[in-house]
């Protein structure tokens, strides 16, 4: 269980804070419920208490978790890219991922989007999908490691400045402290 202003993750929406913890009847039932205010846009969310692990929210990734999550990104050994899926999968495939209980499979995403951009120019609907990805990864662990996500990301891009175009490159460096 979860207490108030305890920081929280809310699949595909990223950190929020739980702002309180209240009851209130829904569909004839009392129903205890975690008031949680996503951090990036303000939107209170309400998750049942008692269903809280079936929707997702977690509590936030541990520094050595973190860890793993940076080193997962820098592996491009299980890069498998767009060979043989079309578009629509992959989008499809990357959407689920992305509202995943598991911080892994949103850096599957940010890792393939990326090493996709490298042989192609990313769709409207793929910078998207590689915005929001970057945007959950970075958050979080700016949080666990009380930091900006503006450094989190000039991290990540370091790992890829061997592919990346000059002006990408460029854009990370101004991000680093």
């Amino acid at each position: 269980m979860f207490s108030v202003n305890e920081l929280v993750v809310y699949p595909a929406q990223g950190v929020g804070k739980i702002e309180k913890i209240e009851s209130q009847v829904i569909g004839g039932c009392l129903t205890e419920l975690y008031m949680v205010r996503i951090l990036n846009n303000s939107v209170m969310v309400m998750v049942p208490v008692q269903n809280a692990a079936n929707v997702g929210l977690r509590a936030l990734c541990t520094p050595d978790q973190c860890r793993n999550i940076l080193e997962y990104i820098q592996d491009r050994s299980d890069f498998t890219g767009y060979t043989g899926q079309n578009w629509n999968r992959r989008y499809r495939e990357y959407s689920e991922k992305l509202k995943s209980y598991d911080l892994r499979d949103v850096a599957y995403v940010l890792k393939e989007l990326i090493l996709i951009g490298r042989d192609k120019e990313l769709s409207f609907g793929e910078r998207r999908l590689l915005e929001q990805a970057m945007h959950l990864i970075t958050t979080e662990l700016a949080f666990t490691f009380e930091t900006t996500p503006e450094k989190i990301r000039a991290e990540i891009y370091s790992y890829f400045e061997d592919i990346l175009k000059p002006e990408e490159v460029a854009e990370t460096k101004e991000s680093k402290p």
